[in-house]
């Protein structure tokens, strides 16, 4: 069978299977206070790739088999991503209506809420890891590690610094800055977790945190692209939000053609990186073109 065909196969089971582990340990809509329980679940299933959980998912698959014991810390990823994505729209930060196709949280339940919604993800991403069947130890550090990677001088420090950028003179090391910290940390702690969780060596560890690094790069350069050039349906989401908020970006920064380029070298740096693992590693090199070549 063609390895795009399974390839495609494989990232909708492990959605399927993150999906699960979500409906399951999330309250339900109807539970008390309903409000809190229906934002939560409506931003976590309001659609979304999955992409981060299924990089965890890939990741602890170049060393075991049986992807169940790292799905809770795969879904754990996801809860993490979409209490940024919650934060993001709200009105002081990137002030968006859409998400994902649907009316972002705020704009539905209210900025009090959504607010609030993202808190309790965030709080029950550190939860969730301690659910899975992962030994003690190997759960303490990945606990610390999301807390470390997501605080201060990690993924808000990118996030704030995206907001002080705003209309402010294009600048290369802001720039990376930002990006290395709001985007690409997020994908490589998700990449790092299904190492860890496998007990991975060192520079196994150090190739998918390079690969990580590419396709993060990568992913954003698009996300750049794709705010001035994508169409709203297939978004999900508003275009034209960057250029009206003056934020910097690859393009306002590099150009369109040099962006495309730059986007280009990073998913080649990425895919070397994986090079160490052979015909192991095929799933990864081709959610690196996937990124690349995505129009949503």
């Amino acid at each position: 069978m063609d390895n795009r065909v399974l390839f495609k196969r494989d990232l909708k089971e492990k959605q399927e299977l993150v999906n699960i582990i979500l409906d399951r340990f999330l309250p339900r809509k109807d539970e008390y206070p309903k409000e809190i329980h229906k934002a939560i679940r409506y931003s976590l299933f309001a659609g979304g790739k999955r992409m981060r959980p299924y990089l965890t998912m890939l990741a602890w698959q170049l060393f075991n088999e049986d992807p169940e014991p790292i799905t809770y810390v795969a879904a754990a990823i996801e809860m993490l991503h979409t209490y940024t994505l919650i934060h993001d729209d709200l009105p002081d930060i990137d002030n968006d209506e859409y998400r994902r196709g649907k009316k972002s949280c705020h704009a539905v339940f209210g900025e009090e809420v959504a607010l609030l919604a993202g808190d309790a993800l965030l709080l029950s991403a550190f939860e969730l890891i301690t659910w899975s069947p992962l030994p003690e130890k190997t759960k303490k550090e990945m606990v610390h590690e999301m807390a470390v990677e997501c605080g201060a001088t990690g993924l808000i420090a990118g996030q704030v610094l995206d907001i002080r950028s705003e209309g402010k003179k294009p600048d290369k090391k802001t720039l990376e800055f930002i990006h290395k910290n709001k985007t690409a940390r997020l994908i490589n702690l998700a990449l790092r977790f299904g190492a860890m969780g496998a007990n991975a060596k060192p520079a196994d560890v150090e190739a998918l945190e390079n690969y990580g690094i590419g396709i993060g790069m990568a992913f954003q350069i698009v996300d750049d692209l794709l705010d001035i050039e994508g169409d709203p349906a297939a978004l999900g989401k508003s275009v034209g939000k960057d250029i009206d908020s003056q934020k910097m970006t690859f393009p306002s920064v590099y150009g369109i053609e040099k962006s495309r380029q730059m986007a280009e070298e990073y998913k080649q740096s990425a895919k070397q990186a994986l090079s160490r693992f052979g015909g192991k590693a095929v799933f990864l090199e081709m959610l690196a073109d996937y990124i690349t070549d995505r129009n949503s």
